[in-house]
């Protein structure tokens, strides 16, 4: 089948939307043809600085042949109905089948015909409202032109099976040639398929592919780096930022005076890196693994003199950078950071919710209440907290926002706060990310905790909590941080009552107690909500988050946690499996019965209605397992719980071995029934089993 080759090559695209851009390109491309009927093989998208580039394998030539069916009036409608019908089909009556309905009568139905197209014309059609469409967070016109784009586009391949797809987007038409790397192979060639194209592009010092560029640039770099003794900071992101920077990527080592090392080499790595794009290194640990003052670049050419110009021209910009961030360490320095925190009431944090020293008071009060729970000593947990955010009005962290917290540590620690309570400041921002490591010192725990908690309760307050894909201050982001740093450090916080009091001293609050806690309700339900998905994503079963979380409304994240390993572990042993069974029957004869009888059934039954042994047994076991289960649950063993629970076992089958529950009495049935409500409330002290499969 057909081959088809799309190119839209363009002036450079931002690295940062590259990837984003191929992935649309990708799936309008892949949607549209499905839209029309062509079903694809595999579709593969690339993203370089200059050109976005798709390739579909076994495209049909031509979409099929459809008849569509339209049911019309009845044969006995009214003429004008009739008329109205045929006109809109475009068909004649004789040319309309009948079709007859046992219950409303014949009808007329209309089955109009419609020859597939030739695939060139849909894809003319396709291409054409891809690109007028096309979703860039950013775009551009440029000239008389009316069409947006990221930049200036320049030329379009548009190829299936080898032949051109003739289209013209506002002067530009689509043809067969391209272009390769700009300076060392400008010159435009032609192509005929994506295997030639793919090896015309790289005999012309381009490499399509984005994730071969960076697998290029980080093994080059590592090379380097071994070859002068080194080792490479690496940076995953940099990686891919310069790769799309770059269709043929050169790695080079530069240097800069060693003076600049007096600095924090945060300071070092973010400045080379974020102004221009350079990989720091460092000594190997047997050395002491201190920063070096060498660097490495990606150049995108092959320059005659082997890069030599290309690295002095960097290595003067690098100086340059590093003695502007030389002389905002010093001036920082020069003004202590408990001395800063005025500064912080001339800075609005959110419209409604003050500024950052009202935040930073907020966070103080939430961090000494949290202490206790975290085993930190109070004083210490609140000087930190009063620190937490000095360094936003730093030189430094203006400069690189990327350093907050990071400095702060630095600047406390010359101030002679002692390194531990130093450390929280830089700590409390963690985790800064899914691959960043949660604070585990209790002094970090708490501030980050009171961080979190405040930053949430504030927005829900304010009314401002994320909507859909949108939220612009990664609320969800803070939640999984708070959720991350309460189960890795095994922490029991009483969060519902946090948040109400977090809540109730938010500026933006404005309510009485009810507001406040239907405000809590909703937040904490936002945050099981990410637990779940959280707990899901590390591989626990969906049903068994689903069971435990119908259990009832949690606020100690790490009881919800507790009891999910206990059920697992439970469900894998013969009792589990076999009592999971015998649950499981009394829920579904019991729902079934509820919904027959439009009621409730609820615990307990009556005494003297229990007639048979089986009854009497199941009742003084389910009464010996409750009391076991609270007991074990009050002192958080989820484990012992369940054991308890396993005692049913042997009682359960028994009851519907020789029981029946549905007994012709209707006082003993629903006696009966109200005996495997028992089941289901001591139960659902652990889970809800209805939810468990199997």
């Amino acid at each position: 089948m057909p081959e088809l080759l799309l190119e839209l090559f363009s002036e450079e695209i931002p690295a940062r939307m590259q990837q984003r851009a191929a992935d649309d390109l990708r799936r309008l491309v892949t949607e549209g043809l499905r839209e029309a009927g062509l079903e694809t093989g595999q579709a593969r998208a690339f993203a370089g600085p200059r050109r976005l580039a798709l390739v579909v394998e076994n495209v049909p030539a031509r979409t099929p042949d459809v008849v569509e069916e339209r049911r019309g009036p009845r044969v006995d409608a009214p003429e004008k109905a009739i008329q109205g019908f045929l006109r809109a089909t475009g068909l004649t009556l004789e040319e309309c089948d009948i079709v007859d309905d046992a219950k409303k009568g014949p009808y007329y139905v209309a089955r109009i015909e419609k020859p597939g197209r030739a695939t060139a014309e849909v894809l003319a059609e396709l291409v054409e409202r891809v690109v007028r469409k096309f979703p860039w967070p950013k775009a551009m016109r440029w000239g008389a032109r009316k069409l947006k784009w990221v930049r200036p586009l320049h030329s379009i391949i548009c190829l299936l099976d080898g032949e051109v797809v003739p289209f013209e987007i506002e002067g530009i038409a689509s043809g067969n040639s391209t272009r390769g790397h700009r300076f060392m192979a400008p010159e435009p060639f032609t192509v005929s398929s994506f295997a030639d194209y793919e090896e015309g592009l790289r005999q012309r010092h381009v490499i399509l592919d984005l994730g071969e560029r960076a697998s290029i640039i980080l093994a080059r770099a590592k090379a380097l780096a071994q070859e002068t003794g080194l080792e490479l900071v690496e940076d995953t992101g940099l990686v891919r930022e310069t790769a799309g920077l770059t269709e043929w990527p050169v790695v080079l080592m530069g240097t800069f005076d060693e003076s600049f090392l007096d600095v924090p080499e945060e300071v070092i790595i973010t400045a080379i890196r974020v102004h221009q794009k350079c990989f720091a290194l460092r000594h190997r640990q047997e050395d002491g693994g201190s920063l070096s003052n060498r660097y490495l670049l990606v150049a995108n050419i092959e320059a005659a003199d082997e890069g030599l110009a290309i690295v002095e021209g960097n290595n003067r910009v690098i100086a340059a950078r590093l003695a502007d961030a030389r002389f905002f360490w010093e001036q920082d320095l020069a003004t202590p950071l408990m001395e800063r925190l005025p500064e912080l009431d001339e800075i609005t944090f959110h419209a409604k919710l003050g500024t950052q020293g009202d935040r930073v008071r907020r966070m103080e009060a939430l961090a000494r209440d949290i202490a206790p729970f975290v085993d930190a000593e109070v004083e210490e947990v609140a000087l930190a907290a009063r620190l937490s955010k000095a360094d936003l009005v730093t030189e430094m962290v203006g400069e690189f926002p990327e350093l907050q917290g990071i400095m702060g540590f630095y600047y406390a620690k010359k101030c002679c706060v002692p390194e531990h309570i130093a450390r929280a400041i830089a700590d409390h921002y963690r985790p800064r990310g899914a691959a960043d490591e949660v604070p585990i010192a209790p002094i970090s725990i708490a501030v980050a905790l009171a961080d979190r908690i405040d930053m949430l309760a504030g927005f829900w307050a304010a009314g401002e909590k994320p909507t859909g894909s949108r939220d612009p201050f990664a609320l969800r982001r803070a939640a999984l941080g708070l959720i991350r740093t309460v189960l890795a450090n095994r922490i029991h916080l009483p969060l519902a009552a946090f948040i109400e009091n977090q809540v109730r001293t938010s500026p933006a609050f404005e309510g009485d107690e009810e507001k406040a806690k239907k405000i809590t309700h909703d937040l904490l339900a936002f945050i099981r909500e990410r637990l779940k998905i959280h707990l899901r994503e590390e591989g626990h079963r969906h049903d068994l988050l689903d069971a435990v979380f119908a259990a009832g409304e949690q606020d100690d994240l790490l009881l919800i946690l507790l009891r999910l390993e206990a059920l697992e572990k439970f469900l894998d042993t013969d009792d589990g499996a076999n009592l999971l069974a015998g649950v499981k029957r009394a829920l579904n004869i019991l729902r079934i019965e509820e919904k027959k009888d439009k009621r409730a059934y609820a615990w307990p039954p009556l005494n003297q209605l229990l007639i048979a042994g089986e009854e009497k047994a199941l009742h003084s076991a389910i009464a010996r397992a409750r009391a076991k289960v609270e007991k074990a649950i009050q002192a958080e063993d989820f484990e012992a719980a369940l054991a308890a629970l396993a005692q049913l076992r042997a009682p359960v089958d028994a009851f519907f071995e020789r029981v029946t529950v549905n007994a012709e009495d209707p006082t003993l049935r629903e006696n009966r029934l109200k005996l495997l409500a028992g089941i289901r409330d001591v139960v659902r002290l652990i889970a809800d089993f209805s939810k468990i499969e199997g």
